[in-house]
């Protein structure tokens, strides 16, 4: 059963602060229902825009789908979600077995780009 706890996301923390700082991003953590830990990205200095594959998004809130990072988006967002997406990740386990519907992971992880009510911002 997928479980997180607040004490896993504080251990976890220093890393994903160190990545974002690293990018020139700005972000926050938080844990949903105990199985879920979710990085939103606020603002930085990457484009994610001029980015991301699909160019006909302009203002920018996005949930990345962590399993088509690569295929989503380019360059240096998608060398920054994929360090993020690893340090998130880090002593997870995935033993599921889709063919027998049986699930079972550490945790899950979300990483959302801006929000529903506060896209992300662009700093130069």
């Amino acid at each position: 059963m997928a479980y997180m706890s607040q004490e896993n996301k504080k251990s976890k923390a220093p890393a994903i602060k160190a990545i974002l700082k690293k990018y020139g991003l700005k972000g926050s953590l938080r844990v949903q229902h105990y199985s879920t830990l979710i990085l939103t990205i606020k603002s930085g200095k990457i484009d994610f825009v001029s980015n991301f594959q699909d160019k006909t998004k302009r203002e920018f809130n996005y949930q990345v789908n962590e399993y088509y990072i690569e295929e989503t988006y380019t360059g240096v967002a998608a060398e920054a979600l994929n360090e993020l997406k690893d340090a998130m990740m880090e002593g997870n386990h995935n033993n599921s077995d889709i063919q027998t519907d049986y699930f079972d992971v550490g945790w899950y992880i979300s990483i959302d780009i801006g929000k529903w009510d506060k896209p992300y911002v662009l700093e130069k």
